[in-house]
């Protein structure tokens, strides 16, 4: 059976990605920065370290050893995460900037700090 999802949240370039910090800016985990596991494109959802933690009730099975409840992180929409820069400690958009080789690179708006991956 096939999850339904809502078509109208689809994003076709997401302003995260994988590894980015964030900062959730609505919800019960408003305020909460974390680092960012998965990107859900066709779902418009983001999965964040240690934000929106829901309990699993897992069985017993050769697999996975011993049954209980099971911690761990549920995703959220894209719209309600925004960027953090750890230079500038402050939430932040995300610029492209063009570099030689036909490289390109985002950097902070503020700080000019390069984001994401190293």
């Amino acid at each position: 059976m096939k999850k339904n999802f809502n078509k109208a949240r689809a994003v076709l370039k997401p302003h995260v990605k994988k590894d980015d910090m964030v900062v959730v800016l609505s919800g019960d985990d408003a305020d909460k920065k974390g680092r960012v596991l998965q990107v859900h494109k066709k779902r418009g959802m983001v999965v964040v370290e240690g934000v929106n933690t829901i309990s699993k009730h897992t069985r017993p099975s050769k697999k996975s050893g011993k049954g209980g409840i099971v911690k761990k992180e549920g995703p959220i929409a894209l719209s309600s995460v925004a960027l953090f820069c750890s230079k500038c400690n402050a939430v932040t958009r995300a610029q492209i900037v063009a570099h030689t080789n036909d490289e390109v690179a985002r950097v902070c708006r503020t700080c000019r700090e390069p984001i994401g991956r190293k």
